[in-house]
């Protein structure tokens, strides 16, 4: 449950990057669910892969909770790595936004096509 409270806020958060920047909001909100689900998904795979090495036994006396202390560390994770390529993508859009003018001034006295 909280995991799907946390999708959506990640989804909101990227949707009001791809708007701020004039770009499709709900690509933007898929990438942020991929990424979240993806992250959350390779943390918990590679705890399974070092409990399964280190405590063989384990793997046969998995209860499955949904709310345990490793699931808490995998959302951290992965909202620090939803956190941490939003800034990317901030600062991509930024330099590309500042790259924009640049063209227009060069086009500035030249003959209009057309």
């Amino acid at each position: 449950m909280m995991s799907i409270f946390i999708m959506i806020g990640a989804y909101k958060y990227y949707a009001g990057l791809a708007e701020r920047f004039g770009k499709t909001k709900w690509q933007f909100g898929i990438l942020a669910i991929v990424i979240y689900l993806g992250f959350q998904v390779a943390f918990l795979f590679c705890y399974g892969i070092y409990k399964g090495i280190t405590e063989p036994d384990h793997l046969n006396n998995n209860n499955y909770t949904g709310f345990s202390l490793i699931n808490m560390i995998s959302w951290l994770f992965a909202i620090g790595a939803v956190y941490g390529i939003y800034k990317l993508l901030e600062n991509k859009f930024t330099k590309e936004n500042l790259k924009k003018p640049a063209l227009e001034i060069e086009e500035i006295g030249k003959a209009p096509e057309l």
